[in-house]
């Protein structure tokens, strides 16, 4: 294997990250930088000023290249906003060998099946993740193919989304003069760097918590499970601190981060913060952290919600994985661990080595390790239902 590069691009509604890496003769994956911008023309995780976005992405990329000395023209990018949503679906086909061997053309075939269900207009799949394929009555098979039947099954869950949110994607990488390898649905970027196979295997649930969204992918079995994006976040904890305390959003988000907590302040009853005025705003430690609790055990309430909807919920042996910029927030674990009755932890980059542990890095880190894992894979169950050469032509076809 030769030297090359790889890059990933993550776009949230605060910042949009690139990171930079490239892989080894040996394989091994070396991150050579991550450069993060404010976001502009992005709402929610969805881009909504396509032109907007492309100047930022497209200055990204100037930093990138000239920190890293390497040169980015293709990304894989995710997907985020409260539109993306998960449909179980069930595929059945006859096989066609006249031997009965089940051979990779089937198992193209059955997916393409599961893939037959009605859609609303302006929505369509991103991906499909077989969950189990069905040989003959016989469930739980992983690797059909080779096996002898004269009917092939499969269920799968298939990601959707509103088709303008990945027009309005596409249209702004594309216009900052890049290509695309793959879209990946953002709950499940994060989890391909910091869940483990066991996590998979027993029941584990990746939670990110984003600045305008909160998403959910849930494992069992080593399979995706479902996946659900919430339209609340850290920065509506932000919005709250500055109605409740009638300050400017930049200093709530200061107070936030400087002063927040999730289980309650001890020591002073008051706190005094120094503004760019020569002034001093006083504030109570007690109110904010109150404000903060209140928000995210509304989060956590929505999320036991979904959990609830496939009967995990306080039923998960893995737990809940924390990233995204709203995990920083102090005692959010412990907080997190009483209201889910489930293990909670703050994610780690698993399997790479990174300059800092940052949990809000770890969805644009996902990204590189997922591309390095999806060629490195021969396995038909886990490979994407696309292809990144198909998402290329796709992705073209949206420029006028």
């Amino acid at each position: 294997m030769k030297q090359r590069t790889l890059a990933a691009l993550d776009i949230g509604t605060k910042s949009i990250k690139l990171a930079v890496a490239k892989i080894e003769e040996d394989g091994v994956l070396e991150i050579l930088g991550v450069i993060e911008e404010p976001s502009f023309g992005v709402r929610k995780s969805v881009v909504v000023r396509p032109e907007e976005a492309a100047k930022r992405i497209a200055s990204l990329v100037r930093k990138a290249e000239q920190v890293t000395s390497a040169h980015v023209e293709e990304v894989v990018v995710s997907l985020g906003g409260s539109r993306l949503f998960a449909v179980s679906s069930h595929g059945l086909v006859a096989v066609s060998r006249a031997d009965g061997n089940i051979s990779k053309e089937d198992v193209d075939r059955v997916l393409q099946a599961a893939q037959t269900f009605s859609l609303s207009q302006n929505q369509e799949i991103l991906e499909a993740y077989p969950t189990q394929y069905v040989v003959d009555g016989e469930e739980g098979i992983r690797e059909p193919i080779g096996m002898r039947a004269v009917r092939l099954e499969t269920d799968v869950i298939a990601v959707c989304l509103f088709s303008p949110d990945l027009k309005n994607l596409t249209d702004a990488v594309l216009e900052a003069d890049l290509e695309i390898s793959g879209v990946v649905a953002s709950p499940l970027a994060a989890s391909q760097v910091m869940l483990s196979p066991e996590e998979k295997e027993m029941g584990v649930a990746s939670v990110e918590l984003g600045a305008g969204t909160t998403s959910l992918a849930v494992f069992e079995e080593g399979d995706l499970k479902h996946i659900a994006i919430l339209p609340v976040g850290a920065e509506n904890i932000t919005h709250d601190i500055a109605i409740g305390l009638r300050i400017e959003h930049e200093l709530a988000e200061r107070i936030k981060t400087e002063f927040g907590t999730c289980l309650g302040a001890k020591g002073k009853r008051v706190e005094k913060i120094d503004l760019p005025n020569g002034e001093t705003f006083t504030f109570s430690p007690k109110f904010v952290n109150h404000i903060i609790e209140e928000r995210v055990k509304e989060i956590l309430q929505l999320l036991n919600k979904e959990l609830k909807k496939l009967d995990k919920q306080g039923q998960l042996p893995g737990g809940v994985v924390l990233c995204g910029g709203g995990a920083k927030l102090p005692k959010i674990a412990e907080f997190a661990k009483k209201e889910l009755k489930l293990p909670v932890r703050i994610g780690i980059a698993r399997g790479i080595v990174t300059q800092k542990e940052d949990p809000a890095l770890l969805a644009v880190l996902g990204l590189l390790v997922g591309s390095v894992q999806d060629e490195g894979t021969g396995s038909t169950a886990k490979k994407p239902s696309r292809t990144a050469g198909f998402f290329k032509k796709l992705l073209k076809s949206f420029i006028p």
